[in-house]
This record gives structure tokens, sequence and C-alpha cells, in this order.
């Protein structure tokens, strides 16, 4: 089973440990690629502070993020699953797995990122600023820039087991699965159910802070649990065996990813 995830614009520090080593990190046919970003990513915000927080759309308040980027190469890396945040991150709580459901973790989540196309939780990266939505002068648009490095290596990375997509759509941009792996990638959809209570009648909505945190819980609990599905019919019992409330149905055509609707009537 192959994870893949979005970024936290939030991240954590850098650490204190040693720099960047481009060379450690998953997904090596990205290597040239990722180089590339991180020239243009530092020269810039080298150069120009204004222009760069214009291009990455940093408001007065996050001046700081840009004289952050000019420090990619020699600020302390730690591992991605410690430098990304925020509630999908909190909920999935990496640091307090066990030993061997971080093995699991490390095998099989995937980071989609504007600067680095995508890394495993475990490599070790600085602390940056710089989503999938930047357009930068010389490279353009980073979600189509990524399209062809990682047309070359995802198939691989994927083999041939099921794919859970929890991507924004902003990431879904730089990847997209076609054909064959198309058909047993899922995407997940969270639903917040509520009981209208004049009419009686169900309503649902999609919340984006509860989506986050109950994608967040379901990596986790597959995780500890050590549920390994093969395909996303699999998956759609897993997720009920765990406890959740899932609609699914196969995809009118082959080669098309399962839609899966998780349902929930409790905001936590």
């Amino acid at each position: 089973m192959l994870v893949l995830l979005p970024p936290s614009e939030g991240k954590a520090p850098s650490g204190r440990g040693a720099p960047l080593k481009p060379e450690t990190l998953s997904l090596p046919g990205l290597a040239q690629a990722r180089q590339a970003v991180l020239d243009e990513l530092v020269e810039l915000c080298a150069a120009d502070e204004e222009k760069a927080r214009t291009v990455l759309g940093l408001s007065e308040g996050l001046r700081g993020e840009v004289a952050k980027n000019t420090e990619l190469r020699t600020a302390g890396a730690r591992p991605a699953g410690e430098v990304y945040t925020g509630v999908l991150y909190d909920a999935l709580d990496l640091a307090s797995l066990d030993a061997a459901a971080k093995r699991r973790a490390t095998r099989s989540l995937l980071v989609f990122s504007g600067l680095w196309g995508a890394v495993g939780v475990s490599d070790k990266i600085p602390s940056y600023r710089c989503s999938m939505g930047v357009k930068l002068p010389g490279l353009g648009a980073l979600g189509a820039y990524w399209r062809t490095p990682m047309a070359s290596v995802m198939p691989e990375a994927a083999g041939d087991g099921l794919v859970l997509d929890l991507r924004s759509s902003a990431y879904t941009a730089a990847w997209k699965p076609k054909g064959e792996v198309a058909g047993r990638t899922a995407t997940v959809r969270v639903l917040h159910a509520q009981v209208d209570e004049k009419t009686g009648a169900e309503k649902r909505s999609v919340v984006s802070h509860f989506n986050k945190a109950t994608k967040g819980r379901i990596v986790r609990s597959l995780l500890m649990t050590g549920s390994s599905p093969k395909n996303p019919a699999e998956l759609v019992e897993a997720l009920r065996d765990l406890g959740h409330v899932v609609e699914a149905e196969a995809p009118a055509k082959p080669g098309k990813p399962w839609a899966l609707d998780v349902v929930v009537r409790e905001i936590h």
C-alpha cells in the first residue's frame, strides 16, 4: 500500500543536525527536478525579498519565511514526518507510533511537496516555504512542472498494490494515476452528517479541518493495526472493520480511481 499525503503550510523549525543531503531522499529519479526548484527558490529569496514574498503568496507577517528559504542548503535537516505539522499530522501523530507501525509508515507514506516533488516521512529535509500552487519566474507553475518527472517515477513507486490518495487538489495536479494504477487507487472524501432539527433530514457537508483530522486518523489506524489492503475493495472492508462508515462504488469504467466517502457524525 502506498499512501499519498499533502504537506502542511506550517512547518516545524529546521533541526540542528547535518544539512540536507539530496542524494538520500526517496524517489532518486526526481533529483534533477528537485535541484532545479531548490536553486531557483534560494536564488529568488536571496535576491529580492519583496518579489519572493509576492511569488510565494506570503503575508507581511510571514516575511521571515523568505529568509528561511535562503538557508535551505545549510539549515539542519530533520525527518519530514517531524517537519510537517498541522491538523492531519497531529492526528497521524507519527512520533507516538510503535516500532512496527513506524516501519510501515516509512515504507508506505509519501508526502507531496512543491519543493521536493514528494518525500518519504523519514527523509531528512529542512523547514521551507513553497507550496505546489507557486509559480516560479523561471520554472513556471510547480503543479505543471512536476508532472513530467512524477510520471516517470510514480508508477514504479506505486508498485502493484493499493494507492490511497489523500492529497488536496493543489497536489493532485503534480501526478494523477492513470490506467492500471488508477484502477487500484482510492481517493477519500470525509463528510460530516447532521440531522436537521426542523425537517429530520440528514445533511452532509465537507469541513476542511475535520476532513484533515479524519484522514490522519484513518492512516494512523491502518498503520497501527498492520492492515494492508491490496485494492480499493479490500480498503473499504478494512476501514469498516476499523469502525468507519464508508460508502463506495466501483467506478463505472476500468482504469478509474475509486471514490470513497467516509461519513462521520461527531466532529472531534
